[in-house]
């Protein structure tokens, strides 16, 4: 079970169907969809989409006890993939709910979903902020949008964390790639 977690406008629906769509696609794995995005319009809708063109289970949930029970009928899949509303950095009481939402989930991995058009200290800001959540690694989009990486620098250092996926693009399943360490420094030195 994977999480994507993030303030709002990171991109966090679409990168989870270039997910679901490599997963299934090209690795041929049983991929399953639960999203608790009940809150932005249609986002739904969209995640229900891409559902039905890979042709994966999709759950809908907006209680913890629905989490739970969710999770629990998708446990025969390889990877289920968890899109969650974003949230703001600041908004306390809504990462509680955020984290009262993933303890029931339980999941394995939790991905920090954040864009690379944001500046150092809001990085660093928003990390700290989604600690108490769990997360396991960051996701870094937006990178076709982005002007320099720089930032990126002071964000590894201070939230400790892994960065797992880059996304330069919304092409679904492509603009998607694992993190290579050194493609990482070649982007954050400006050699892209």
């Amino acid at each position: 079970v994977v999480a994507l977690v993030g303030p709002t406008g990171v991109g966090k629906t679409t990168t989870i169907a270039k997910l679901a769509a490599n997963f299934r696609l090209r690795e041929n794995r049983r991929v399953g969809l639960i999203t608790v995005d009940t809150y932005r319009i249609a986002a739904v809708e969209q995640l229900r989409t891409y559902a039905d063109i890979i042709d994966l289970p999709m759950e809908v949930v907006s209680t913890p006890r629905e989490m739970r029970e969710a999770v629990a009928r998708m446990r025969h899949l390889d990877l289920v993939l968890m899109d969650t509303a974003g949230r703001s950095p600041s908004d306390e009481v809504k990462i509680q709910e955020l984290k009262s939402m993933l303890s029931e989930a339980e999941p394995n991995e939790v991905h920090l979903v954040l864009s690379a058009v944001a500046g150092s200290r809001s990085l660093v800001s928003t990390a700290d902020k989604f600690a108490s959540v769990g997360t396991t690694a960051i996701l870094i989009t937006k990178l076709d949008e982005a002007t320099c990486l720089g930032n990126l620098l002071g964000l590894t250092r201070s939230s400790g964390l892994p960065i797992s996926y880059l996304t330069d693009g919304q092409n679904v399943p492509d603009d998607i790639q694992v993190a290579q360490p050194n493609r990482l420094a070649q982007l954050i030195l400006g050699n892209i």
